[in-house]
């Protein structure tokens, strides 16, 4: 793995803790350092931090919202 990736990985919390948890990715990284954007999408998909899942929540939060307004009535 080149010096730049690791200081990617390294700084990002989340990134380093699924390679640390998942080690196998180190030697994926060091063969095929392109294999980076594929590592950053598996993170992204872990910890539900895509722009889909941020509009999901925000769609269940309105649902909740509505669903005690509701109630209240």
């Amino acid at each position: 793995m080149n010096r730049l990736l690791y200081e990617k990985i390294k700084n990002n919390p989340k990134m380093y803790d699924i390679l640390k948890h998942n080690s196998y990715y180190i030697k994926e990284l060091n063969r095929d350092p392109n294999f980076y954007k594929r590592f950053q999408s598996l993170m992204k998909d872990k910890y539900k931090i895509r722009i889909t899942d941020k509009i999901n929540d925000a769609l269940d939060n309105i649902d909740l919202i509505s669903n005690v307004f509701d109630a209240l009535q």
